[in-house]
């Protein structure tokens, strides 16, 4: 099954500066998985030492925020799109 996944321009020298990327996963946590096995380093920015995904990284499938959803064991079909998407603060 093939996944879209949307990179940010941050995480991009990971991927070969790659915006766009197909990738194998039936959860986010099997994606990232996968992810990390192809592009070396890219999980360790996406989740913290305990395998969590880090406060500061939105992840949104078909446009949908994956906190609302199962988290990351939200369940992927083949076709979905998942944004990767930085939190912006400032003031």
């Amino acid at each position: 099954m093939s996944v879209k996944v949307l990179i940010p321009t941050p995480l991009q020298k990971f991927t070969n500066n790659e915006a766009a990327i197909e990738c194998e996963g039936s959860s986010i946590t099997d994606l990232l998985n996968t992810l990390d096995s192809n592009f070396p380093g890219i999980k360790s920015r996406l989740c913290d030492d305990q395998g969590e995904l880090r406060r500061f990284v939105n992840f949104y499938v078909n446009s949908e925020d994956i906190r609302f959803l199962e988290g990351k064991e939200t369940t992927l079909s083949d076709g979905d799109e998942v944004s990767i998407v930085p939190a912006v603060a400032g003031g």
